[in-house]
């Protein structure tokens, strides 16, 4: 396998783990209040929540400090060594692209990571997490 191809899949796989990491920040929360309705023991996990907590506070610091997201920083000079900083190269990158990178400015981004947070903290007291053991 050559170096450009590497990079390309190397590339892919970041934009699938900050994809995942959309996915989980998002329809975690929406589990989190479906599974507290339907008794799902495990919405309640500790671990579970603190991450949960966790990687949305790490988006907010981020956007609040004008911080590109090192996914993002890493997965472009990627293809920046295969020559392909344009998202043209595979099926993947060009259709989890259009779903992660939007054009607004950055203040609608500060305000949504922000909010978003702040249901998240207040899932804490609205569906309190078991103790940790």
């Amino acid at each position: 396998m050559d170096s450009p191809t590497l990079y390309l899949l190397t590339a892919d796989a970041i934009l699938l783990l900050h994809a995942g990491l959309i996915v989980f920040v998002v329809v975690g929360l929406v589990l989190i209040f479906i599974g507290s309705a339907l008794a799902w023991s495990w919405v309640r996990n500790p671990w579970f929540r603190l991450t949960h907590l966790i990687t949305i506070c790490v988006v907010v610091i981020q956007s609040w400090l004008q911080i590109i997201c090192p996914l993002t920083k890493i997965e472009m000079t990627l293809r920046s060594r295969a020559g392909d900083v344009t998202y043209s190269g595979s099926f993947i990158s060009h259709w989890l692209e259009t779903l992660l990178y939007y054009q607004a400015p950055p203040w609608v981004f500060v305000l949504c990571y922000t909010a978003f947070a702040a249901i998240v903290i207040a899932s804490w007291f609205w569906i309190r997490p078991r103790r940790f053991y």
